[in-house]
């Protein structure tokens, strides 16, 4: 993206915060909204151009002909119309006649227009407004690299922005999760909190750039764009954020819904995801009574770390795999819920590998320890031994700051530019790939000194299931060399010369 376009992001954020609009997730979802109405005319006027072509009535019309309820137009509802309007009938238009159509949209039963429901414009000031809309459209959203690339620019300045971050997961993070698990074009896709939609939007470019032929063939196509990717949260605001991202990066109809995961039974989607992808929320605890009954049949707690985990087996089919972030705490806690679940995960599924990241991964909004599990469901065990990986470095400074230590072609588990040994101490991920594709061959062969290593299942059982990797590694001790009494008798005269010239030169300062 140039630096032209984030210059433009940049300047409406500020217009929105000097109109009195400080709170970046309200500044994100505004223009939310309105690149969504944008995004209405856009398509309205592809309908039309179409209907000239063929010489037939308009398949689809999104604004209908004739006025609404308050006799205005629908045509002055269009970006194309009101964007021409003086700022004060431009907020009327927007305020008392858009967003009520926005509103009323939900029946059509899109992915992004069932979020709007309860869509309203959060400012008054008319110029506020006139500013944002012109800057806008003078942003160049032609293709879908560059909607996807502008509306990730503002996702990461929700971050940057600080309180609303626990809302993003790092994307080079994403990126080697999806890399890690190659999704397929048969795959269906869930991220039971997904937030912003991050996991989804890179499970699609992966899909993108591997298996363009998808998009060629109706069948595969399809499944693409309406069946292959879910997505659930609780927070409505998060959903358009979510169902837009989605939008702006090519999915035409995404199943993104309303939906509170540990709460609600599962019993219409259990075992029908091939892959799942996940950071969820770690709050702490639920009372029994507001989680799931099918999720409790799994793991009986009130832990939320775990009863994700056990969400996430109950929503997998058969052979299905999952690539999740957990809290340290998953991988050795001592309570009987966490045991037997690390166990049912080694003993009854396929538990394949366990990457523990350095504790600075989400600063500056959490700087707790987490790792990410790879496993497959299979119900029958599967785990002959489990790959750890000591991820030490990812390619930013591991402070607040989170600053760039190698240059953005060398960050990400995919770098355009190659690393040598002094990159590789900056940035672990792609050597993570690289011997991730290994772990069935050489891997099995490292000693437990290295940075990744292989531990068979039956060790994991003796030690409780305990999947932390520190319990596992072997540290490598250097060779002490003792030195012999002639070499500590040369050592001790040459101290005796050092105080005798240290004397005399103290005796002639002293005259």
């Amino acid at each position: 993206m140039t630096g032209e376009i984030k210059s433009r992001i940049d300047s409406i954020w500020n217009d929105f915060w000097s109109g009195g609009v400080a709170n970046p997730l309200t500044v994100m979802e505004q223009m939310t909204y309105l690149l969504f109405i944008k995004r209405l005319d856009d398509l309205h006027t592809l309908e039309e151009l179409k209907s000239e072509r063929l010489k037939k009535p308009m398949e689809r019309r999104i604004f209908p002909e004739g006025n609404d309820d308050k006799g205005r137009s629908y045509e002055d509802m269009r970006w194309s119309r009101f964007k021409n309007f003086d700022p004060g009938e431009m907020m009327t238009v927007v305020d008392e006649h858009v967003f009520p159509f926005l509103r009323n949209l939900g029946a059509e039963g899109s992915s992004y227009g069932k979020h709007m429901k309860d869509a309203r414009l959060g400012f008054s000031n008319p110029a506020l407004l006139d500013k944002v809309v012109q800057k806008l459209d003078q942003i160049p959203m032609d293709d879908r690299d560059t909607k996807g690339d502008v509306y990730e620019y503002m996702l990461g300045m929700i971050a940057s922005a600080g309180k609303n971050g626990q809302f993003r997961t790092p994307r080079h993070i994403i990126q080697l999760m999806v890399e890690m698990t190659k999704p397929t074009p048969k795959d269906v896709i869930c991220d039971p909190a997904s937030g912003t939609c991050g996991f989804l939007v890179a499970a699609a470019e992966y899909l993108r750039e591997h298996n363009p032929e998808m998009l060629r063939d109706a069948d595969t196509r399809k499944h693409f764009h309406t069946n292959m990717f879910h997505g659930f949260d609780f927070d409505p605001t998060m959903l358009r954020i979510g169902a837009m991202n989605m939008t702006l990066h090519g999915i035409e109809d995404p199943a993104v819904d309303y939906r509170d995961s540990l709460a609600e039974e599962h019993n219409e989607d259990a075992g029908k995801y091939s892959l799942v992808l996940a950071n969820p929320p770690f709050a702490g605890s639920l009372d029994y009574e507001s989680c799931a009954k099918d999720l409790q049949k799994i793991v009986k707690t009130k832990k939320t770390e775990l009863l994700f985990l056990a969400l996430f087996l109950r929503l997998m089919k058969t052979g299905g795999r999952a690539a999740v972030v957990v809290p340290d705490g998953v991988l050795f806690g001592s309570s009987t819920a966490h045991k037997s679940l690390r166990e049912k995960l080694v003993e009854e599924h396929k538990l394949e590998a366990v990457i523990k990241l350095p504790s600075g991964v989400f600063k500056p909004y959490a700087g707790v320890s987490t790792a990410i599990l790879f496993f497959t469901k299979t119900g029958v065990g599967g785990t002959d031994h489990v790959w750890f990986y000591d991820v030490q470095a990812d390619g930013l400074s591991l402070d607040d700051k989170r600053g760039d230590l190698v240059p953005k072609e060398k960050q990400g588990p995919r770098p355009k530019e190659a690393l040598n040994a002094e990159d590789h101490a900056k940035n672990n991920l792609p050597d993570v790939l690289a011997r991730w594709a290994e772990r069935e061959g050489a891997e099995l062969e490292r000693k437990r000194t290295a940075q990744s290593f292989c531990v068979p299942r039956a060790e994991i059982a003796e030690a409780g299931y305990d999947l932390s990797l520190n319990r596992y590694k072997e540290v490598e001790h250097a060779e002490i060399k003792y030195d012999t009494p002639k070499d500590i008798l040369k050592e001790l005269r040459e101290i005796e010369k050092d105080i005798a010239k240290g004397m005399k030169e103290l005796e002639e300062m002293l005259g």
